[in-house]
């Protein structure tokens, strides 16, 4: 728990100090991170989906025809999580994509963009530290079946190991 807290601290800490010296770059020179970051977020949310189709491809129709099933455990809502994150952060960039312009039509803003620019930059270092959080959530598809393929595996050398050797035919 004192590590959440601590890495917690840090990246707040990591995001107020980016807002801070992020008020002197432009929007123009942040976007393209935002494009890279919308694009990260697409890739995550792909993949992330062609793994959950592939590990719980029961699940998955049953989740959209209706019904219950019984291979649901706690890995699918494991996997599950960096679609849900990757939504959110695709939404947040795009957003901020149509709202940007709009804001740059006020007087107001235009008279106190340095602050502007810095929250659009705290943002920015906000989403990448989030989508930096559910790459490594992403993993975990991946890290699951790799588990599996060794367990089985186990199970397997550790059968071979307790039952009889079968006979070759040509004997």
């Amino acid at each position: 728990m004192k590590i959440r807290v601590l890495i917690g601290s840090f990246c707040l800490a990591i995001i107020l100090l980016s807002g801070y010296l992020g008020r002197n770059i432009a929007f123009n020179s942040q976007w393209p991170l935002f494009e890279a970051l919308r694009t990260t977020a697409s890739i995550i949310f792909a993949v992330v989906g062609a793994w959950f189709a592939i590990i719980y491809p029961d699940r998955l129709k049953k989740s959209f025809r209706g019904g219950a099933s019984d291979n649901s455990g706690p890995g699918i809502h494991r996997l599950f999580t960096p679609i849900v994150h990757s939504t959110a952060i695709l939404a947040t960039v795009l957003v901020t994509g149509i709202v940007a312009p709009l804001l740059q039509q006020f007087d107001w803003i235009l008279e106190h963009r340095n602050i502007f620019r810095g929250i659009s930059y705290g943002l920015l270092v906000l989403l990448t530290l989030w989508q930096l959080l559910t790459v490594l959530f992403s993993l975990i598809g991946p890290d699951m079946i790799k588990r599996h393929i060794s367990r089985q595996d186990r199970a397997e050398e550790a059968a071979q190991a307790i039952l009889p050797k079968k006979k070759e035919k040509n004997d």
